[in-house]
């Protein structure tokens, strides 16, 4: 269901290009991207723009060994407004959202994937609405979704999301889909107790959102999947998977790590 959207972007008058204090950032993990990188920055500079709010666009490079790393210092040479963050060896997406958000300093964050994949223009949206939410995410399940993708991609998401009910007990519709929206204070604590560096970064973090009771809201989005998903990165999204299960269930892990005495160390604003 579809929360009901509260302006919050009072001020729409042009800002100054020095903003000491963000207050919003957005967080672009990027991992050989040198096709794409450039036309990305650039629409979600433009829709940050627009929100009216001051803000940092932070650009985590997750060890490319292309050009990537080139054209995103070019591109931030020319706009103050963007952070590089990098290092020489790749790790995984959910390393980069974890670097890039200890970067962070906006009230709200964005975290958004740095293909082609997603249309930017949802950003302001997703802003809007965590007004009201600890935690927006995307849904490709959303009714009001506009999604294009091969029929075995569906499949998989449709079985992945069923693992995750089942496994981990997530009452969400879709997981994975690589556009989120979060209050920085209400994750500040959380992020640190994270593990997961690669595939199934964002079912760790939805459960101890959970596991805190913060307020998750899912939004459409618009979406083209052209790339076919390998069952190797499938396995390995279920080894991960697999293991947030044992932390969780098995091992209570996150229960001891983000509890001191009963008290959550994070809790809901």
């Amino acid at each position: 269901m579809v929360l009901q959207l509260a302006p919050i972007l009072s001020n729409a008058e042009e800002r100054s290009e020095t903003i000491s204090r963000p207050e919003l950032s957005l967080i672009l993990p990027t991992y050989n991207e040198e096709d794409n990188i450039e036309i990305v920055m650039q629409k979600v500079d433009k829709v940050a723009k627009e929100t009216g709010l001051s803000y940092e666009l932070i650009v985590v490079n997750d060890g490319s060994s292309d050009r990537t790393g080139t054209k995103v210092g070019s591109f931030a040479k020319s706009n103050g407004h963007v952070k590089v963050v990098g290092y020489q060896n790749n790790v995984g997406k959910g390393h980069a959202l974890k670097t890039g958000f200890s970067h962070a300093i906006g009230d709200i964050v964005v975290l958004m994937d740095s293909d082609t994949d997603i249309d930017p223009h949802h950003i302001t949206e997703y802003v809007k609405a965590v007004k009201n939410a600890d935690i927006v995410i995307s849904s490709k399940w959303h009714p009001d979704s506009i999604v294009e993708a091969p029929l075995i991609r569906r499949i998989l998401s449709h079985g992945f999301n069923i693992l995750v009910k089942l496994l981990v007990g997530l009452r969400l519709s879709d997981t994975q889909t690589g556009l989120k929206a979060i209050r920085r204070n209400a994750f500040t604590n959380l992020f640190p107790k994270l593990t997961v560096k690669r595939y199934a970064f964002d079912v760790e973090l939805l459960a101890l959102a959970n596991l805190l009771d913060l307020r998750i809201a899912e939004l459409p989005i618009n979406l083209r999947l052209n790339s076919l998903f390998s069952f190797k990165e499938a396995w390995k999204m279920l080894w991960d998977l697999l293991g947030i299960t044992y932390r969780l269930r098995v091992l209570h892990w996150y229960q001891r790590a983000i509890f001191i005495g009963g008290d959550p160390i994070v809790k809901r604003q």
